[in-house]
């Protein structure tokens, strides 16, 4: 939900993520931005920042561990620097950077000291030395950098498209940037520019967001609303809140209620007479009020369903894009759809239901055992609790294993970290027991990987249970 942006985003400093032998140092300078919301908010957890990226490790027998190679290419360092190399062996980055991040979509950031930012791509090259203050990933064959505190864009080969001249920037989005320009020499106000720099808007706002839809919200007075790729007020600048558009619908109102709103396509005489040069541009997209402002939102879309609350008692349930209430505000805690099913709780007992309400498990389990996700879906099973037993059902509410758990974790990789009478091991997703129940801990693998303990000692193990690590003489526990 988009409100509170009156207070000043700030992104975080460089930090420096131990993973087995590697040390992988992830790092951007401050930046205080009051007019364009939501554009440098990274997020630099090293394995959230892995999300959608191929993941494999290799075992490196020179130094007795795991070598992890994110898109192909494996972090070097000597001493205080950091390069690249490639799966193949060959190293396309000798250690010359200060800080690094990881190659995302052929790119990768890097600093060269504390302050000086640039870009590299796979084969090694400098798109953008590193000479700037900041350097963003592409985004719409556009890169954002900032000098001397103004920012601009190049292109792909480096080239400057846009020079630094805006005092805030964000990156593409639909062929459009948010930008913030200077007013008689006081004021920041907002607007967006195309890919070659044009402003294409007045600057009117004190804030605005990306386009998602065709559509961008925007404030004004303090209060927001909605334009199109036009410029046109398609929502006038009236709301207190004003959630991201997402699958052409969102929510607008206070903090009292909120009304969803769909997203119209119409026609425009732009539309029919394409080839009329002569013809005005007009509107093409219409808002329209789908519901009563009785709701709140509480999940994004998934599923085609919009998990919200209702204002007048508190409960939730699901609004399908239509606005119709397609399951009915009845429930204490909802949760988001994974693959048509979620969570639901009712006072302190848990279910299951799919995206028509019906129930796949009913509403009279548990969460008393700390371990776990519950009631998630992953690789198609969940994990549930009755009598502070642990155990698994499928899609269909039917249960997978024979014997339940004192203790277990979600599946990942295909497995999951379970434990009977004191010891842990690992079952498959048939519930069949995969890796022995011998282990003193066990976690749940990542990438292929986890720890376990065992005897005492912690090994890491992939997903056929051969150890890759701390082996002891260890080959394989399975």
């Amino acid at each position: 939900m988009i409100n509170g942006y009156r207070n000043k985003w700030i992104v975080g400093s460089g930090q420096c993520v131990a993973l087995n032998h590697k040390c992988y140092t992830l790092h951007t300078n401050n930046y205080t931005l009051l007019c364009v919301s939501l554009i440098f908010i990274f997020h630099f957890s090293f394995f959230n920042s892995l999300y959608g990226q191929e993941v494999r490790y290799q075992s490196d027998s020179s130094c007795g561990c795991d070598i992890l190679y994110v898109d192909g290419f494996e972090t070097l360092r000597d001493g205080d620097l950091y390069g690249f190399r490639r799966y193949d062996g060959k190293v396309i980055v000798p250690p010359t950077y200060k800080y690094v991040s990881t190659f995302r979509d052929g790119y990768c950031q890097v600093w060269m000291d504390d302050t000086l930012a640039g870009l590299i791509d796979t084969s090694g090259r400098e798109i953008l030395p590193p000479h700037y203050d900041f350097v963003a990933p592409p985004s719409e064959n556009r890169i954002l950098f900032a000098k001397n505190n103004l920012y601009g864009y190049a292109d792909l080969h480096g080239n400057i498209v846009v020079p630094p001249r805006y005092p805030q920037a964000g990156p593409f989005q639909e062929h459009r940037a948010p930008v913030a320009v200077v007013v008689d020499s006081a004021f920041l106000l907002c607007s967006f520019i195309d890919t070659l720099g044009s402003l294409l808007f007045e600057p009117i706002y004190e804030n605005v967001m990306p386009f998602s839809g065709g559509v961008a919200p925007v404030r004004r007075y303090d209060r927001w609303g909605l334009i199109d790729t036009l410029g046109n007020e398609i929502l006038t600048t009236r709301f207190e809140q004003l959630s991201t558009p997402d699958h052409g619908t969102f929510f607008a109102g206070d903090e009292n209620g909120m009304a969803l709103y769909k997203v119209i396509k119409t026609s425009s005489h732009q539309d029919i007479k394409s080839q009329n040069l002569e013809v005005p541009k007009s509107r093409s997209l219409e808002v329209s009020p789908v519901t009563p402002p009785h709701y709140l939102p509480y999940t994004t879309v998934a599923d085609g369903r919009i998990g919200v609350t209702r204002v007048t008692t508190g409960k939730q349930g699901f609004l399908d894009l239509d606005g119709r209430e397609v399951i009915p505000c009845t429930y204490d805690e909802i949760g988001r759809f994974v693959q048509g099913r979620t969570m639901v709780r009712i006072d302190d007992r848990y279910g299951i239901i799919d995206t028509l309400g019906g129930i796949v498990l009913p509403i009279e389990y548990q969460n008393l055992v700390n371990s776990g996700e519950k009631y998630l879906y992953h690789d198609g099973l969940a994990l549930v609790e009755k009598d502070s037993l642990l155990g698994f059902v499928d899609l269909d509410g039917n249960p997978v294993t024979e014997r339940l758990f004192s203790r277990a974790y979600a599946f990942s990789d295909g497995l999951a970290a379970v434990c009977l009478d004191g010891r842990w091991g690992y079952i498959d997703t048939l519930g069949q027991p995969f890796l022995p129940f011998i282990f003193d801990l066990a976690a749940p693998f990542k990438y292929q990987r986890t720890e376990v303990w065992f005897n005492n000692q912690r090994y890491t193990i992939d997903t056929q249970g051969r150890c890759v690590k701390n082996c002891n003489g260890i080959i394989s526990f399975r």
